[in-house]
């Protein structure tokens, strides 16, 4: 007779036939899906199979002992997938039970051949199968008479549901709600008043829905349903959050389970991570700490975690918490080692300068032999020193020596975040075909983990900083077809409610943002401002000055300039001051004040090169040069040049490239005495230099769709082509002008005020 307490966490029900034991029982029982696989497993023991459809049904037993029960449909077409022949063997067997008399249910597990009763058996007494053909005989053997009579009507009603019409089916169902402690391996014969209280405690939830790796199942569980749907679902959400419920579905079924076992602490830990999915802060520390607590009253300190269980997992506890007196007290330096790294991690978030606290940290890891947290602490002074102004040389020596400590220890997770920085590095210094490679090196390893469930190793922060960079080099270069390609990927493989979803999520914002005001559209780039912000006020802030500066509302956008500077300059974010100088002189420009902006941009030129940040070098180059040319001294623009439109053509987006040539002609020409007033000789070999640089230029800023620089292009084609006697082709420069000029439909601003 069951007791009282195993009857407080008894909730029998039966869902098309298929009688399922309570959430966390942890006895075994019979039901007719568990026949099912009886079945199969008879059948592929009398049956001749095929080697690769007995390799196909050895790796399916697993799942379905395993895994929750199926509905005959599910079942057999998943036997049907890796062995048809099988599949129609197991279900004329279950049919003649099913039409039959119980007489066949008998018949069918006294030949049933087992470990323990057929010698010829394939199954070992102490493998898997034979545990579980061992079960299901003792549970069978131990049921009363009336109890095998109820599990035979429940066999008819699981396999001839199977072919009723629905409404038959719905029907039917309420009739046979069955008590599953009748199958339990220790229960006897209930007694009227037992069966009285159970039918007060145990009523049927809800019907079974279809059941696959993306469904929550519906109902309860067993003990070691429970755990294979935990265990699971941790797996996926760490290799492959795609394939995982989501958020919402998830917490349902968790909800359920905690329900019937609120102190099954592995529940609330894969509520902790589900929590942290949604970046439910609140509600994963709240999570976290019922995991600990549930842990330590459930006895599942093993000594594989040290001396001293208890306090351990208190010590751990405490880690989450931040909290590290109780570790200080008991002398637990990897403890300490990981609250460190915690700490300068922290500091690091508020703005403060961690670099005495990190190096500690990566004495110390090294000295008590923890290469994970050394290596993890270098990547951090790494990313410090490249904010500060490290030379590349320096940080791709320190990484290098990472490199060789992951490869050593197998740690794959830092290997993919090594060559994500390394990305980040090449791409912050302007050579983007070094980010490029890096980020096809990570793209294109093989993890080092073992994967199971066909997860895709490619669902961690570092794939998606590595596609985010690559769509943006491609988005540099004009391959839309290709960004989309790559932003599709990462909406796929990283959903909105996924953790990583921001970092796409403000990567496609921005190459929206820039191609729109690379074509003029600064209508559509306007509403983008604000999604931007929610997400990076920084980049937020820089694009809206950007898109005020474009509509001519110069004071606005200096305002924000000028608040955005303070800013960055406050939080050490050289690559954004560097930008916000660089706008700043080219609102001087509108106002003619380009001796105003020369200081500026000398200014921003020694922070570029103290920081080795090659491509805002290059720009902030171009800037001077653009300055000298209109204060009247363009052999020295010209001369300038040369020193920035080597990388910019190596390095630089199309765009810069269009806008270097560019000023490159309108230089060649000034120098060739094409000059306002019309004075001095013209130098025809400059000119026809100049002619060149133009087509150059246009073919870039016809890859942008950029109408209003090929207009411009277009316009100073036209004057040269005039003063050079190529009647024909100022003609066909000058038709292109006015098209361009016709379909913008908006003046065209003076070719001398912008770069």
């Amino acid at each position: 007779m069951a007791s009282v307490h195993e009857s407080l966490y008894f909730n029998p029900m039966m869902t098309n036939g298929v009688v399922h034991a309570n959430v966390f029982g942890i006895k075994d029982w019979v039901t007719p899906y568990k026949i099912s696989v009886l079945a199969l497993l008879y059948d592929m023991t009398a049956s001749k199979t095929t080697l690769p459809e007995r390799r196909r049904l050895n790796k399916l037993i697993l799942p379905l002992q395993q895994g929750p029960d199926l509905t005959l449909g599910q079942f057999l077409k998943t036997v049907e997938e890796c062995c048809p022949q099988t599949a129609y063997a197991v279900k004329q067997r279950l049919q003649e039970m099913a039409d039959g008399e119980l007489k066949d249910m008998e018949y069918f597990f006294s030949t049933l051949p087992t470990p323990f009763t057929a010698f010829d058996s394939e199954a070992y007494k102490t493998s898997v199968v034979g545990l579980f053909m061992r079960h299901m005989l003792l549970a069978y053997n131990k049921l009363s008479f009336s109890q095998v009579y109820k599990l035979y009507k429940s066999l008819q009603l699981y396999y001839h549901s199977h072919y009723a019409k629905p409404a038959d089916r719905r029907v039917s169902l309420p009739a046979l709600v069955a008590d599953d402690s009748d199958m339990d391996l220790t229960s006897t014969e209930d007694t009227v008043g037992d069966r009285i209280d159970r039918e007060e405690l145990d009523t049927p939830l809800h019907e079974s829905e279809l059941r696959n790796d993306n469904t929550p199942s519906s109902g309860p569980l067993s003990q070691k349903q429970a755990e294979y749907f935990l265990a699971r679902q941790a797996y996926l959400l760490k290799n492959d959050e795609n394939k995982a419920l989501k958020p919402a579905a998830l917490q349902e079924e968790l909800n359920n389970m905690l329900k019937f076992n609120p102190d099954f602490a592995e529940a609330h830990y894969l509520n902790y991570l589900n929590s942290m999915r949604v970046q439910d802060i609140f509600l994963s520390a709240h999570c976290l700490l019922h995991y600990f607590d549930r842990l330590i009253l459930s006895g599942n300190e093993g000594k594989s975690n040290g001396d001293e269980g208890y306090g351990r997992s208190l010590r751990y506890a405490a880690l989450n918490l931040e909290a590290i007196r109780i570790a200080q007290e008991s002398n637990d330096h990897v403890c300490l080692q990981h609250c460190l790294s915690w700490l300068y991690t922290l500091e690091q978030m508020k703005g403060s300068d961690s670099t005495v606290l990190t190096e500690d940290s990566v004495k110390m890891a090294a000295h008590f032999c923890l290469p994970y947290l050394a290596s993890l602490g270098i990547q951090s002074l790494v990313q410090q020193g490249a904010t500060q102004g490290k030379t590349a040389h320096k940080l791709m020596d320190a990484l290098k020596d990472t490199d060789i400590l992951h490869w050593k220890h197998s740690l794959s997770e830092l290997i993919e975040i090594s060559l994500a920085q390394t990305t980040s590095i090449w791409r912050m210094y302007g050579k983007s075909t070094m980010a490029l490679q890096q980020a096809q090196l990570l793209l294109n390893m093989s993890s080092l983990e073992q994967v199971n469930f066909g997860v895709q190793q490619n669902n961690t922060e570092a794939f998606a900083v590595a596609l985010c960079h690559l769509a943006e080099l491609h988005a540099e270069q004009g391959l839309y077809c290709a960004v989309s390609d790559i932003l599709q990927h990462l909406k796929e493989q990283f959903p909105p409610h996924s953790q990583h979803a921001k970092l796409w999520m403000l990567c496609d914002l921005k190459i929206q943002f820039d191609r729109h005001m690379n074509e003029g559209k600064y209508h559509l780039a306007e509403p983008l401002v604000t999604a931007i912000s929610a997400l990076n006020k920084t980049e937020g802030l820089y694009r809206k000055a950007q898109v005020l500066k474009a509509l001519n509302r110069s004071t606005e956008a200096y305002s924000v300039l000028q608040r955005l500077q303070v800013h960055c300059e406050r939080t050490k974010c050289t690559e954004v001051v560097i930008r916000v100088m660089l706008s700043t002189a080219e609102l001087h420009w509108e106002s003619c004040g380009f001796s105003t902006a020369l200081p500026l941009l000398l200014q921003a030129l020694a922070l570029a090169r103290q920081h080795h940040l090659q491509s805002l070098a290059s720009e902030t180059i171009l800037h001077l040069a653009f300055t000298q040319l209109m204060l009247g001294v363009p052999e020295h623009a010209l001369s300038v040049l040369h020193e920035a439109i080597e990388p910019v053509l190596a390095h630089g987006s199309v765009m810069d490239k269009g806008r270097a040539l560019l000023l490159t002609a309108r230089c060649q020409m000034a120098v060739a005495g094409f000059r306002p007033n019309g004075q001095g000789q013209a130098d025809f070999h400059l000119a026809g230099l100049a002619v060149d640089t133009l087509n150059e230029a246009a073919g870039y800023f016809s890859k942008l769709n950029c109408k209003e620089r090929l207009r411009d292009v277009h316009y100073l084609q036209a004057l040269l082509h005039r003063s050079l006697g190529q009647t024909s082709h100022c003609h066909k420069s000058a038709m292109l002008f006015r098209l361009l000029d016709q379909e913008l439909q908006s003046p065209a601003p003076p070719v001398s005020m912008r770069l």
